[in-house]
């Protein structure tokens, strides 16, 4: 049995299709795991949520911001964005099968010594406390309150977590580290404004505190744990942490598909054009 580990599809069925073959992948033998971001702004979204749907009992998806935002866009509590490629997601004779699916997957998954985010997770907080505080958004995700908080999701604010929030300000700062961090302050404060793979200038610090990646800081209290992150395609898959493993290599961007081997630590990459492979996949330690 084996553990591969994808980066973010985003509808680029046809990638990773590429590895899966790559590697042999037998559905009856081995397990895919998914950082989240499984549709939008690729040209396959909906077949590729068909393909993890159909696959789902070799399958474990954690939730990324794309992921979610179809759920709102669905649910009709948000716009849909000129980018976006949801239509044939919304427009499907099984929406309602595959977005109900989509809401029962979770926001972290820890197994065989690694966790599964999308994002990260923050500084402040240890791995047994992340993993409760998700278990808050993914009730609200799994019940009655659903579209209540798909609706107040959105927003940067409250910045820094604090044990005194309550509500849906409580659950929207959960889920932006889990889907949306890449830097903060020791502290746990994101900055939200950066995207690149360094602090856009003017937000080096916040509240006199130094801003940099979140498994940056030498004091986080998941510094021991190995954590698999998709989300930030401008780190090209390196890290300066190697507990921290980053998957996402930018395939919607026509950068590559990465899937890596949990047991054996070898990766398998596919470069990518406008959604599909550009030449064959290539597999290495590195």
């Amino acid at each position: 049995m084996g553990t591969y580990v994808v980066g973010d599809i985003q509808g680029c069925l046809q990638p990773l299709k590429c590895l899966l073959r790559a590697v042999r992948f037998n559905p009856d033998r081995d397990v895919l795991w998914s950082v989240g971001d499984i549709v939008n702004r690729g040209p396959k979204s909906l077949k590729s949520l068909r393909f993890l749907y159909q696959m789902r009992r070799s399958l474990v998806v954690v939730l990324g911001n794309h992921d979610l935002h179809l759920l709102a866009v669905a649910a009709g509590v948000r716009q849909a964005s000129r980018s976006d490629t949801l239509d044939k997601i919304l427009a499907a004779r099984d929406r309602d099968e595959l977005l109900d699916w989509l809401a029962q997957q979770p926001l972290i998954h820890h197994e065989h010594g690694h966790t599964l985010v999308h994002a990260g997770i923050p500084p402040q907080w240890t791995l047994q406390q992340a993993m409760g505080y998700a278990r808050e958004v993914e009730t609200a995700l799994r019940g009655p309150d659903r579209v209540a908080f798909l609706q107040t999701m959105y927003g940067n604010e409250p910045a820094r977590w604090s044990d005194d929030l309550t509500g849906m300000a409580r659950l929207r700062v959960i889920t932006n580290y889990f889907t949306r961090m890449r830097f903060c302050t020791p502290d746990g404060t994101l900055d939200l404004v950066s995207k690149g793979d360094v602090p856009t200038p003017g937000v080096a610090n916040l509240g006199n505190q130094k801003v940099c990646a979140w498994f940056s800081h030498p004091q986080r209290k998941t510094a021991a744990d190995r954590i698999l992150f998709g989300h930030w395609a401008t780190l090209a898959g390196l890290s300066s942490d190697p507990n921290a493993i980053a998957l996402d290599t930018g395939c919607v961007w026509n950068g590559s598909l990465s899937l890596y081997h949990l047991e054996s630590g070898t990766w398998t990459r596919c470069a990518c054009h406008n959604g599909r492979c550009r030449g064959k996949a290539v597999t290495s330690r590195a």
